[in-house]
């Protein structure tokens, strides 16, 4: 007996034939699990949005998403973050953040300064200039985001949060502590 494909339209309305949308949902069919067709209907929306950030930061502030995110966790942290925190906080390997880290150094936006609790150790943080940068970017990020999920009522973004809030205190219940 053939499966038959999950319905993936785009919805653009009556009378209009619907484009297939070929992503990562592509593969289901009726018979796969609901967890799964969640599953990847979230990574799908993810990897999309993702995508087109990873693009306009390239396009509109020569930065990619890594130099960006590592940025973002030091603006959070103005007395600065040790590598490996930083290395933690981004769930990348500690070759990534020196990498990262040499080029935002290189621009001026970051300096290295020992760790005063720890001299073989350097703390790292935002320049001034760097947090002017961060500042500007990240006002058009977050403009970028309010956008991208404008097709969403706030009642139905309350919702999502709320059962994302559900599905990720059930993944910390459930999961062993070092993969949290």
């Amino acid at each position: 007996m053939a499966r038959k494909p999950i319905d993936e339209s785009n919805g653009t309305g009556a009378g209009v034939e619907p484009t297939p949308v070929l992503d990562l949902e592509a593969r289901l069919t009726e018979d796969h699990h609901q967890s799964l067709v969640l599953w990847l209907r979230m990574l799908s929306c993810t990897v999309r949005i993702e995508t087109e950030i990873r693009s306009r930061l390239r396009t509109h502030f020569g930065i990619t998403l890594p130099r960006f995110d590592l940025m973002a966790q030091l603006e959070r942290h103005p007395e600065g973050l040790r590598m490996g925190e930083l290395s933690q906080r981004m769930m990348v390997t500690g070759g990534n953040v020196t990498g990262i880290t040499d080029q935002l150094e290189e621009e001026k936006l970051v300096v290295r300064e020992p760790s005063p609790e720890d001299r073989r150790a350097f703390v790292v943080k935002l320049t001034p200039s760097g947090r002017k940068a961060f500042a500007k970017m990240a006002a058009v990020h977050e403009q970028w985001i309010v956008e991208l999920f404008s097709t969403l009522p706030a009642a139905s973004k309350d919702t999502l949060i709320e059962l994302l809030s559900q599905l990720k205190q059930g993944l910390n219940d459930q999961l062993p502590n070092e993969r949290k």
